[in-house]
């Protein structure tokens, strides 16, 4: 009788399951020079597409998640894991876009270059009704206050929960929710013709935020 091999075929070997985000931080933390560029991978679209919202610039939304990113590599032992590490890097990116949005009023942005920008993270697919829309809500958007800005960009056009959105900010839900509620009544009398469209409703990225530990 045969016995069984000491190494069974790689194939009937059990697949690791991939590291979640903060066994990565921890790794990053304990000096894996590798750990850190995974989390960047499995976040920076996310990151962008947050940044370009706020920021309504390409250039700017660029800058913002790499200052994000190089603040979350050097103080990523301030993480105290008392939220998920994808909200821990959303906070940060938002800080880092409002930092941006109180130094300096940010450069109008040419339409076909937030088009293309914006389309890396969610392709849109009727290509002359939903980018009008688009660049309309983005402009509107820049007459906010940045508090007002930042809260309506993730909760109306990134489909935040108002807790996750919340969480983002570090502010209480019921700042959130009034933040939302004020941006919004500026809004309806510079959007109000577009309430109509039937192409406003996928205005957002439509994937919901997923702010869990993976």
């Amino acid at each position: 009788m045969n016995s069984p091999p000491d190494n069974p075929p790689t194939a009937e070997r059990a697949v690791r399951p991939a590291p979640s985000d903060a066994d990565l931080l921890a790794r990053h933390i304990g000096g894996d020079p590798h750990a850190f560029s995974e989390i960047v991978k499995r976040h920076r679209d996310r990151m962008w597409a947050v940044a370009l919202r706020t920021l309504g610039d390409p250039d700017e939304a660029a800058d913002a998640v790499q200052d994000a990113f190089v603040s979350a590599y050097r103080k990523a032992e301030s993480f105290r894991g008392e939220a998920a590490v994808t909200t821990w890097l959303h906070r940060i990116v938002v800080n880092a876009c409002l930092d941006r949005m109180r130094r300096k009023t940010i450069r109008p942005v040419a339409d076909d270059e937030l088009i293309e920008a914006a389309e890396r993270d969610a392709p849109l697919t009727d290509h002359a009704g939903e980018r009008d829309v688009s660049l309309e809500v983005t402009a509107a958007l820049k007459l906010l206050p940045a508090d007002q800005r930042a809260a309506l960009v993730l909760v109306d056009m990134m489909g935040y929960s108002v807790d996750d959105a919340a969480a983002v900010l570090g502010v209480p839900a019921g700042t959130v929710k009034s933040r939302c509620a004020r941006g919004r009544a500026k809004l309806v009398p510079v959007l109000a013709h577009l309430r109509n469209r039937t192409d406003l409703s996928r205005v957002s990225s439509g994937k919901g935020a997923e702010l869990r530990d993976g």
